[in-house]
């Protein structure tokens, strides 16, 4: 019998049952749900339904929370209804929510894991494109749309297509100054936005096993980015250690007996996939987006390609249509192209992790341009604060605000403005992501601070030279 992929091992536990056409019955271990599933609860009571498992739905505000004021009314009308039935509908249906006003509060993808919800071997859903971050503790974990939303309130189950399965490896160390930011959208530079298209990818090799979790739940962040279903990484020691003590997570001799199951989770050594792609960390560098895709990624040290070069004519006009919205022009060096706003925040980079890197970079030096500081998670704040890290980034000349999605969407007012340039940690640059008219460079914490200090895109290396850690 051929071995099986964590993936499959996953999958089949979850499995209810498999209809004719080859869709597959899964049970859901943790639905979350935030702002944007105000149509799925208005379905469930068009057809005067309750949510089957309201222990297992977990509310978050998180989309469009202001991030100054926290301790006044939401000033705008619009947003603050927004927030009001996310507030009605979990308390109609008896569902947990982390508000406002809760200590706890942050954005869903950093508060399941940093609470517990998230743990190995589950089957996640919300919402929310960017739920593939919690395949980083070996669970399978993907965004759902509305209908399917409904589907899962009404039922705790949904219909999926079982995706082929991708194993990406990445050999080595990566090099001081790169991390799971720069080998994400180097992936997904060479791949394409539609490379993973079809499948699940699990992440292998000793450049993953050596990130934190931090780092890995970055990876597999991005990796609908590059057009896959969902990411995961096997648990193993790392996994473990941030999972101890967690407050939903197991306590005492279940932690324990859980921990034997979980270490269990991975591929077997014969196990087949339906695709491998081996990367070589050694030969990534702190990279950088230029255009409007996040497959428009290149190493820093490089230049702005040109349209003519590109290999077929409907990726020279996606070229010439991203470099016009950016305002580039081809062989425009990277590290020439200056910037106005610097945004350090999202789900996938405002880890205390990703704010330690920045404040490395800040720590004693001015940004020469404004910039916004959004922490993951209300935990996360009050942990970079006992650390001294606000202070480094106030001392600098950023905004030092309060956990939410902010500027990464611009949902909840933090907005970039119309043919502003922003070095930005979140993970779309699509054309109006960060606001209407506004031009975003996706790129690691430590990449974006080194570009409020210098007001260009910049190689952080060159500013790390003999710095210790904040």
């Amino acid at each position: 019998m051929t071995g099986r992929t964590l993936f499959d091992k996953v999958w089949h536990s979850h499995e209810i049952v498999r209809d004719e056409d080859g869709q597959s019955l899964l049970w859901v271990d943790r639905h979350f749900v935030h702002e944007g599933s105000f149509h799925a609860f208005a379905k469930l009571a068009a057809r005067q339904q309750a949510v089957a498992r309201p222990d297992l739905t977990i509310g978050v505000a998180d989309h469009y929370v202001p991030t100054r004021g926290r301790n006044l009314p939401i000033a705008n009308a619009d947003i603050r209804g927004v927030v009001d039935r996310l507030y009605a509908n979990t308390a109609n249906h008896d569902i947990r929510l982390f508000g406002l006003e809760d200590p706890r509060q942050g954005i869903v993808h950093v508060l399941g894991p940093e609470q517990g919800f998230t743990l190995p071997g589950l089957l996640i859903v919300c919402g929310d494109s960017h739920t593939s971050t919690h395949g980083a503790f070996g669970s399978i974990a993907f965004g759902i749309g509305a209908s399917e939303v409904a589907h899962v309130l009404a039922t705790q189950t949904i219909w999926q297509r079982k995706p082929k399965v991708m194993r990406m490896t990445i050999n080595g160390r990566p090099s001081p100054g790169v991390g799971a930011k720069d080998i994400a959208l180097n992936w997904i530079a060479r791949l394409g936005a539609d490379g993973a298209r079809g499948y699940a990818i699990e992440y292998a090799g000793e450049a993953v096993r050596g990130l934190s979790m931090e780092g890995r739940l970055t990876l597999c962040n991005l990796s609908i980015e590059g057009g896959a279903r969902c990411g995961m990484v096997g648990p193993d020691a790392v996994t473990i250690d941030y999972l101890r003590d967690k407050p939903h997570a197991p306590r005492g001799k279940v932690f324990d007996a859980a921990c034997d199951a979980w270490l269990a989770l991975r591929s077997d050594a014969d196990a087949t996939f339906d695709r491998e792609v081996i990367l070589d960390a050694a030969e990534i560098a702190p990279t950088v987006s230029w255009g409007t895709s996040p497959e428009d990624a290149l190493p820093v040290d490089q230049s702005v390609p040109d349209p003519d070069d590109a290999g077929d004519t409907a990726h020279a006009d996606h070229m010439r249509d991203a470099l016009a919205y950016m305002g580039l022009r081809p062989a425009q060096r990277i590290t020439d192209i200056a910037i106005d706003r610097v945004f350090i925040g999202s789900c996938t980079n405002a880890r205390l992790e990703d704010l330690e890197a920045a404040a490395a970079v800040l720590r004693g030096r001015h940004a020469r341009v404004p910039g916004l500081v959004s922490p993951g998670s209300s935990l996360v704040k009050q942990q970079a604060e006992a650390r001294g890290l606000d202070r480094i980034f106030t001392a600098a000349g950023l905004d030092w605000v309060g956990s939410g999605c902010s500027m990464c969407v611009a949902m909840n007012g933090d907005i970039l403005p119309a043919g502003e340039r922003c070095a930005s940690t979140t993970n779309r640059n699509f054309k109006g992501r960060q606001g209407p008219g506004g031009r975003t460079h996706l790129m690691s914490p430590a990449m974006a601070a080194a570009a409020a200090v210098t007001g260009y895109v910049t190689d952080v290396r060159e500013l790390m030279a003999g710095r210790e850690p904040a």
